[in-house]
């Protein structure tokens, strides 16, 4: 490509009339779109109050993308809040930049910082899920690029609908395909995440995606247009008419009970060009030729001016005609409503340009100049020589409309939390507890995911220390010294559906011991809040539980939520998904070298069940595939307990105690037993005896609940003492339960059942490929 500056403009779409601002004060009475475009009767007649006329058909495009659920958050905003009102100093002890920004970013001490990330990418996944997905990982991506951050890492975390169903096939293939394709082109490890099936996903997948960048402080970029005069300049891939209206109509609306109609908004991706895109960005935070640079995403360019003016001095003037497009036949609106992937929007001093234009030119990465930031407090674009936006940019970015919508508690909540799994019945006997617990690792989702996890580059960078199977994934950041960082998602729309309050807080509670049991400090959240239509009080009423007990969880664990995204309208016609908060933490580790992995390698290990166990079976993977049942109450989160664990496991850690560890999550006990035998195919004899005469449970309770703030740890012989002085100093609940075996080939739980690891294993691994074909490389 060649280098193209503001002095060779793209070719100007022909038009017979320019929807001018003069133009659109002479013709008040003009009929417009605007319910098309997304906007409310009194959404439009706002938008008029404000401007004091009509607006223009650009103005009208910009307000229609920036007033959308998607961007504004205007049905979530005043919940958001939340997490900034219930904050303590320790919360603000290594926070850098929190929400507002692109992306987060934390200090993770000798002069590191990270950002990380997570976003959705849900209604374009199911419409087109090869695009959708692939250009989820390039959105949140170029979020970390724009903090002055190196990306280094992604996850995802992703809900299909029942396995069973044809079209779950069509979203898996593609959606897999997407993430794997775009995050392998630009050579970044994916790390880990989760995979959920279920039927009430079927008609609206889940997409979510997390990115992890590295910098060091002075390299940390804020995205302001500050200082009069300084040019704004467009870089990356051309403008075209992908992704028209994505923000505005496709992600801020639900789908029809007739399935996906909106193929056109859905983005295009090329992660080759987002790979030069990065470097070439690098490079000029390098140089210091930049003063901000903002991501294209939703609402493309409409977003970046409006946003960067409302947050630097306020004013702006651009020229569209400078725009560089893919289809020269674009109006003024669809090239400031295109969601183009793959480009990048700076401001840069005068003096600077030249070597700006220089490192461009370098990376072969277009570029053109569409204007510069004013003092006038307005946001001005022309086109063909006329203005056809003259706004005020923080009407457009910042104070759109809140809305403060009808709250319901669902009516039939009652009926279903009373309706307890506690009442199912449980097996006694070693024939039917074994068949339990290989339909539960045979479950889709418990089942090994490996079907997906072998098309994406895990070790990729060669920073990778840990990732799938294990419980967090976790990356060097620093080679000297071994200091890295360790990340885990979580979310669990079951338990939502059952109390959304509970519910958010033990995906919080799961992702923090996720990243402790990695041998991490878990230092701060990223969330991403999947609801259903805004407009049901029902859903607002989930939503709002929800962020309550995420923003009071993350107080009790003093972790801050730094950012993140809030998706709604994810429902066909009127029926909803679970809700599905997404919890993301972030935890530093000195040095990687003393990471934990999940599964022991050695033969004679003690192992120990950390916390206690309690008939918490309500909203269990048991419950779910054993009995096809959801109802009652989830789990306790016990916040106190977590803290008390994540802080033994960190003690060990230093001490070299632990040969591994392993959350205990869905499937309780007996999955994470078998996740751990089957890590290094290193067998296990088990007792529960004194776990049911303690804990006052029955055998099928000890294998099968939910119990918070549990972890299983294998511990050599000769740091036995050492670590149960530990855990009596800590406060932390411990019974030996076990001893890892070697040579028996199998997992034991004594005088109850023996099970071959071959049979685990073909039970964990053969579900996915036998319904989605083979896996990749077998």
């Amino acid at each position: 490509m060649d280098d193209v500056t503001s002095d060779a403009p793209a070719s100007p779409a022909t038009t017979a009339h320019v929807d001018s601002v003069e133009r659109a004060a002479a013709t008040p009475d003009r009929e417009q779109p605007y319910a098309a475009l997304g906007l409310t009767d009194d959404e439009y007649a706002k938008v008029r109050e404000l401007l004091g006329r009509r607006p223009t058909s650009g103005e009208l495009a910009m307000y229609s993308v920036m007033w959308s659920e998607h961007c504004s958050y205007k049905s979530s905003k005043q919940y958001l809040r939340r997490f900034g009102d219930k904050v303590s100093p320790k919360m603000r002890e290594h926070l850098m930049v929190g929400m507002g920004q692109n992306a987060g970013v934390v200090d993770i001490g000798r002069g590191w910082a990270v950002t990380f990330k997570a976003e959705s990418h849900n209604h374009p996944s199911y419409i087109e899920p090869f695009q959708g997905a692939a250009t989820g990982v390039g959105g949140i991506v170029r979020d970390i690029i724009a903090m002055g951050a190196r990306p280094v890492a992604v996850m995802d975390q992703l809900r299909f609908g029942d396995l069973a169903e044809e079209d779950t096939l069509r979203v898996v293939h593609g959606v897999v395909a997407g993430v794997a394709h775009y995050g392998n082109c630009l050579g970044l490890p994916n790390i880990g995440g989760e995979t959920v099936f279920d039927a009430v996903y079927q008609g609206n997948p889940l997409v979510n995606v997390l990115a992890v960048g590295v910098m060091r402080h002075e390299d940390l970029r804020l995205a302001n247009a500050t200082g009069a005069g300084n040019k704004v300049v467009l870089f990356g891939a051309r403008t075209g008419g992908d992704g028209i209206g994505g923000a505005s109509i496709l992600a801020s609306d639900t789908f029809s009970a007739g399935g996906p109609t909106k193929r056109p908004a859905v983005q295009v991706g090329d992660p080759f060009a987002e790979k030069v895109l990065i470097e070439c960005c690098l490079d000029l935070f390098h140089g210091d030729l930049v003063e901000a640079i903002q991501d294209l995403g939703a609402a493309g360019i409409s977003c970046a001016t409006s946003e960067l003016a409302a947050n630097g001095d306020g004013g702006m003037q651009v020229d569209l005609d400078s725009v560089l497009l893919r289809d020269p036949s674009l109006t003024a609106e669809e090239i400031l409503m295109s969601e183009s992937q793959e480009r990048m929007m700076a401001i840069v001093r005068p003096d600077q340009l030249e070597g700006f234009l220089a490192v461009t030119s370098r990376w072969d990465v277009e570029t053109s100049v569409l204007g510069e930031v004013t003092d006038t407090g307005r946001l001005v674009i022309t086109w063909h020589g006329e203005t056809i936006v003259d706004v005020d940019p923080t009407t457009v970015a910042v104070d759109g409309p809140v809305y403060d919508r009808p709250v319901a508690r669902p009516a039939g909540l009652d009926a279903l939390q009373a309706d307890t799994a506690a009442a199912l019945p449980r097996p006694t006997e070693g024939d039917e507890l074994r068949a339990q617990v290989l339909s539960l690792l045979a479950s889709p989702s418990l089942a090994s995911p490996s079907w997906i996890t072998d098309q994406y580059d895990r070790y990729v960078l060669g920073n990778t220390a840990l990732s799938f199977p294990d419980d967090g994934g976790m990356i060097r950041v620093d080679e000297e010294s071994g200091l890295g960082v360790a990340v885990a998602t979580d979310a669990n729309g079951r338990y939502c559906a059952l109390d959304p309050r509970a519910g958010a807080q033990l995906a919080l509670s799961e992702a923090y011991r996720n990243v402790a049991v990695t041998g991490a400090t878990p230092l701060a959240v990223t969330d991403c809040l999947n609801f259903g239509a805004p407009t049901n009080p029902e859903v607002m009423w989930q939503l709002s539980e929800a962020v309550d007990g995420l923003a009071d969880a993350c107080l009790a664990l003093e972790v801050p939520v730094t950012g993140g995204n809030v998706s709604l309208y994810n429902q066909t016609g009127s029926t909803a998904i679970h809700p599905t908060p997404v919890v993301g933490v972030l935890g530093v580790i000195d040095d990687v070298a003393k990471r934990i992995p999940s599964g022991w390698q050695d033969d004679g290990l003690n192992l120990y069940l950390l916390g206690t166990t309690a008939l918490e079976l309500d909203g269990s993977a048991w419950a779910g595939v054993v009995h096809d049942h959801l109802g009652g109450r989830p789990p306790v989160a016990r916040l106190e307990a977590e803290r008390d664990l994540a802080g033994l496991l960190a003690a060990a850690r230093d001490e070299q105690l632990v040969s591994a560890a392993h959350d205990l999550g869905e499937g309780g006990l007996a999955v994470a037993l078998a996740e751990g035998v089957l890590r290094f195919g290193v067998g296990a004899r088990v007792f529960l005896g004194e776990v049911l005469e303690r804990d006052g449970v029955d055998i099928a309770t000890a294998l099968f609940s939910e119990s918070t703030a549990r972890v299983l740890v294998a511990v050599p012989r000769e740091e036995d003492v050492k670590f149960v002085g530990l855990c009596a100093g800590r406060r932390v609940p411990r019974l030996r339960i076990g001893v890892t075996d070697a040579e028996s080939g199998t997992l034991e739980v004594q005088d109850r059942f023996e099970v071959p690891i071959g049979d685990l294993r073909s039970a964990y691994e053969g579900t996915l490929p036998a319904r989605l074909g083979p896996r990749v490389g077998a």
